[in-house]
């Protein structure tokens, strides 16, 4: 019996073992590419977790192969409180400085990253990698000032709402697809040329910008009031606020030529910091 538990208290310790070595070799590997490449964690507290995790199947090893060494036993176990401690208020401090907001792609497939400073409001987006890794991609327009608010408008698009400290209503997309193959580089403005609707809401792109009618109320955006993001979808502002988004949908084909038939659907997304659904608009005719 007494020996059975030996053998199973040996098992458990090397295995405790693995997993502390395994966290460790990860850390390192984690401080080498944020050095080379300015790889970063998808949240600034998995560092501090990662920490405290190691040190905790390292101690629990150290018990479990040391049986009779009870001194070792407590010392080791005074620095991994201390250790846990210190690692806690570190997570605690990191939580207070960065905001950090993760978003699952309705497929899981895409992960939507962005870190805001809380003193400053400056928000920046990463691009994830390997799961539990991000790259700084860019910083979002303007200060941020209150939550941000994310919507996905597809697998592979996700809307970023916002107040700046002038109180303006900001939109940032992220983009992870494209409909073109990949490819080459096209404007969704021209892609969408046409008349779209659904239901009372309308859109028509043409060469003059793009309009909105919504409840029989139009309003019409010049091109240089449309910013595009990526090759997914673009933002319409008025006086430099946002007031629409819209994007391309995953059953959308672009067009080899002008000549081509448009397939697939767009959604007109209102930028508000209500709860609000995108609607679904269907292609109608290209004028």
């Amino acid at each position: 019996m007494k020996q059975s538990m030996n053998r199973w208290a040996a098992i458990t310790g090397w295995l405790c073992f693995l997993f502390a070595a395994g966290l460790f070799f990860l850390q390192m590997g984690f401080l080498l590419l944020y050095r080379r490449f300015g790889m970063e964690y998808i949240d600034n507290r998995l560092f501090f977790i990662v920490n405290i995790l190691c040190v905790f199947f390292f101690a629990l090893s150290i018990i479990f192969l040391l049986k009779r060494m009870v001194v070792i036993k407590w010392i080791i176990s005074g620095i991994v409180v201390l250790f846990i401690i210190v690692n806690s208020v570190l997570f605690v401090q990191s939580n207070r400085e960065i905001k950090n907001l993760i978003s699952l792609s309705p497929d899981w497939e895409h992960m939507l990253v962005i870190k805001e400073r809380v003193k400053t409001g400056e928000a920046i987006y990463y691009r994830s990698y390997y799961g539990i890794l991000a790259r700084p991609r860019e910083k979002l327009p303007d200060q941020v000032s209150g939550p941000l608010k994310v919507q996905w408008l597809a697998n592979d698009i996700a809307a970023v709402t916002y107040r700046t400290e002038n109180h303006q209503l900001q939109q940032f997309i992220g983009t992870y697809g494209d409909r073109g193959g990949g490819t080459s580089y096209y404007y969704v403005g021209a892609e969408i040329h046409g008349r779209w609707r659904a239901g009372h809401t309308e859109v028509v792109s043409s060469t003059k910008g793009i309009s909105v009618s919504e409840n029989r109320a139009t309003e019409t955006f010049s091109w240089d009031d449309v910013e595009q993001f990526g090759t997914l979808a673009v933002v319409l502002k008025r006086n430099n606020e946002a007031v629409w988004t819209l994007s391309l949908n995953e059953n959308f084909k672009v067009r080899s030529n002008a000549a081509a038939p448009t397939v697939g659907n767009i959604r007109l997304f209102k930028a508000s910091m209500m709860k609000n659904q995108p609607l679904t608009l269907n292609y109608i005719s290209e004028k």
